[in-house]
């Protein structure tokens, strides 16, 4: 199947290219940016040419991908894998890997190691690191190896069993304090852009207005500089109930089902393949062929 571009699509070559420094260009004209995660080519040529802004290759790959319960399973071979095939398919957006856990938690050397993997082979653009204050350090590090950061605060599913769960961050005065803390350290430390995920609206605007980095929400309200979601979830590809700030634009669950069941109805009813699905022999050959076999059926008679 040809993956050309068709009328209703952008085509990402007839676009600049998407920096870090256009986010933050994005972030002065007030101008919203969009995000979406991609983890094949396929998709990710897809989510290209519609003209996305950004495309993250997100950890959630372990889920949308690979099956797995949670983030913390999915290894950086893993990652690595997903983040290449991506990056054949992007040409315009800018390009975001997410480090998996276990990437940068160690030391800050193994950190810039890692990230540099997702540079050099993966092709990335920058990482995405989770946590705040306690992650400043590990990012300017990483930062200072030539390689942009996007921090990642509020729920940070790699935390999922120091939170307890998928919980919503900063709903008390204390928790809105250590988030705006967060949010100023990252900013400080040079993060490329910032996503704010699972946290609510009216701290998001304020951390929104607070940072000069651009903000990306995911379940954070509109006041973000931008937003992101999971392709998977936007196009019904997830086999579970949707969180709250997911918004559904398309069924292709119900597409690929109904497309698989007709495809398996016409093989049990051979109906498929039909003749002109099929290959034929050169009429010489044929005639041939015919001739070769009934001086067979001759002989054995």
């Amino acid at each position: 199947m040809s993956l050309t571009p068709i009328s209703g699509r952008f085509p990402a070559e007839s676009r600049p290219k998407v920096t870090t420094a256009t986010l933050r260009e994005q972030k002065l004209r007030h101008e919203p940016i969009t995000c979406l995660t991609a983890y094949d080519y396929a998709t990710a040529r897809l989510v290209d040419e519609a003209g996305i802004d950004v495309v993250l290759v997100g950890d959630s790959l372990a889920q949308a991908m690979l099956g797995y319960e949670n983030t913390l399973t999915v290894t950086m071979d893993e990652m690595l894998h997903h983040v290449k095939a991506v990056r054949r398919g992007v040409k315009s957006a800018l390009l975001i890997a997410d480090m998996p856990y276990g990437a940068y938690q160690v030391d800050p050397k193994t950190a810039v190691a890692n990230a540099m993997r997702f540079v050099k082979e993966g092709g990335a653009e920058a990482v995405k690191v989770e946590g705040g204050e306690k992650r400043a350090d590990v990012i300017r590090q990483i930062i200072d190896a030539e390689i942009p950061v996007a921090g990642h605060i509020g729920l940070t599913p790699q935390s999922v069993n120091v939170m307890g769960g998928y919980k919503v961050q900063g709903k008390s005065l204390n928790g809105i304090e250590q988030l705006m803390r967060d949010a100023v350290a990252l900013d400080r430390a040079g993060v490329a852009c910032l996503y704010l995920e699972g946290i609510p609206r009216e701290v998001a605007a304020m951390i929104t207005n607070e940072v000069s980095t651009p903000t990306i929400g995911i379940g954070a309200g509109p006041e973000c500089d931008g937003q992101v979601l999971v392709f998977h979830d936007i196009m019904n590809l997830t086999f579970g109930p949707p969180a709250k700030f997911v918004r559904r634009y398309g069924d292709a669950a119900a597409l690929i089902m109904k497309s698989v069941q007709e495809f398996r109805a016409d093989v049990k009813s051979r109906q498929y393949p039909s003749d002109e699905e099929s290959y034929h022999l050169p009429k010489e050959t044929k005639a041939s062929l015919e001739t070769v076999l009934a001086r067979k059926r001759a002989m054995a008679r």
